[in-house]
């Protein structure tokens, strides 16, 4: 198709986006999860449903390869911020440590052996044909685990809890969570890119150690030294920004080839940089405001349209509360029970665990990944996005149930200031 429609394409995407984002932000909600919504609605579940003509000729088959380029740009861009933003808050080192290392790891088993035991029950209907019941498994437990750093970051600044100690535990117990489930990750998507030949996995995981072993260093304290040089105030600039485009765009490239997804060449492009808050700043303003505005977009509505009206069917009904049920528990439970055996109350405690529910934006990454690489069938994306939404949503709520009506919220300092 040519380049107007295109252009409609975004025109459309962009402003159901903000509307939607801007009524989520009225009801108290992130504006990820409108943006969610937004996606969701322009599917076939929603706009598919009531105009399903319209909805045809505004996203042709031929034209999605347009969107998906602006897709994977777009994601590419968000993974190196969130790559450089993945940090231990200050005030969460030391003592604090062992006690998020708790936290994040039971928020990743319990939720992980949990989908585990569930697994079985929807193998035959949300797997697709040819793909293991191990792979399947191991990619939705991996589904149940995540948590959103991002999401968590901007409810918690919202809260008043940035210097609360639930707040400081929450923060750096999902940078535990995160690192373990992109490991989780990106195990599976190398088992699935195999198709049951070890020889292309054990290549696959060896070109990953290698490119780790590249970004630590040889990119990192050659990033170091470059902005120590070129951008010492953080405000990299047109030259050194270029220089870093690259670099992601360079490490996305070399995950794509071994057969993993761009999105983790991206995020550890993004890991490798200088923990600078002034640079951190600098690419937000510079990089992500861009990305969230105009490409993020891209991505939710492809995802939408990615989704399957068979969750309206009966069946699909049980399978989307033992999908809830999994990840809800196994969140909550986890995260509690962690920040039980490091010693917090229980009201913190489940604070605490109402925090690691959150999934957001990063849960949509995950299951775009799986269903890019054949591991779950559109039905089965349709219930984890629905799950990602539900479980988003009710984490403001859940937290201000158990910290704020404890009157311990304190004062909001500057913090994490991304919404998506």
């Amino acid at each position: 198709m040519g380049h107007p429609l295109l252009l409609v394409q975004l025109l459309v995407i962009i402003v159901a986006s903000r509307v939607i984002a801007a009524i989520a932000r009225r009801f108290g909600q992130p504006a990820v999860v409108g943006e969610m919504l937004a996606g969701l609605a322009l599917g076939p579940v929603v706009f598919g449903a009531i105009a399903p003509h319209w909805q045809q000729a505004l996203f042709p088959a031929e034209s999605l390869g347009q969107l998906q380029s602006l897709s994977t740009l777009g994601l590419v861009l968000f993974m190196v911020v969130v790559g450089a933003e993945l940090r231990v808050p200050a005030s969460a080192q030391g003592g604090l440590m062992r006690p998020a290392a708790w936290i994040g790891g039971l928020a990743v088993v319990l939720p992980a052996a949990l989908a585990v035991g569930v697994a079985p029950l929807l193998y035959a209907d949300y797997a697709p044909p040819g793909i293991s019941r191990l792979a399947f498994t191991l990619f939705f437990a991996t589904a149940c685990a995540i948590t959103a750093l991002p999401v968590m970051a901007r409810i918690v600044k919202e809260r008043g809890m940035t210097d609360s100690l639930p707040g400081r535990l929450g923060i750096a117990a999902a940078a535990v969570a995160d690192v373990l489930a992109w490991i989780m990750l990106a195990f599976v998507v190398a088992l699935i890119s195999a198709h049951g030949d070890w020889m292309p996995f054990w290549r696959t995981m060896i070109g990953l150690v290698l490119l780790l072993a590249l970004t630590w260093f040889v990119l990192r304290p050659l990033c170091a030294a470059l902005l120590a040089r070129h951008a010492p105030d953080g405000n990299a600039g047109a030259a050194v920004l270029a220089f870093l485009l690259a670099g992601a765009f360079g490490c996305a490239a070399i995950t794509e080839w071994l057969h993993l997804h761009a999105v983790f060449g991206a995020f550890l492009f993004g890991a490798c940089l200088p923990r600078d808050d002034r640079l951190l700043e600098n690419l937000i303003e510079r990089v992500e405001h861009v990305t969230v505005a105009a490409f993020l977009p891209v991505f939710f509505v492809l995802a939408g349209l990615s989704t399957s009206s068979q969750l309206l069917t009966g069946g699909a009904g049980v399978a989307l509360l033992l999908v809830l049920a999994v990840s809800v528990l196994g969140k909550l439970l986890g995260g509690t029970a962690g920040a039980r055996i490091a010693g917090q109350n229980w009201r913190d405690s489940f604070a605490i665990g109402s925090l690691m529910n959150a999934r957001g934006m990063m849960e949509l990454i995950v299951i775009k990944v799986g269903l890019d690489a054949g591991v779950i069938n559109s039905a089965m994306f349709t219930l984890l996005l629905v799950m990602a939404i539900v479980t988003t949503i009710m984490t403001t709520p859940m937290v201000m149930a158990f910290h704020v009506a404890d009157g311990v919220a304190g004062k909001t300092r500057t913090g994490q200031a991304r919404s998506e």
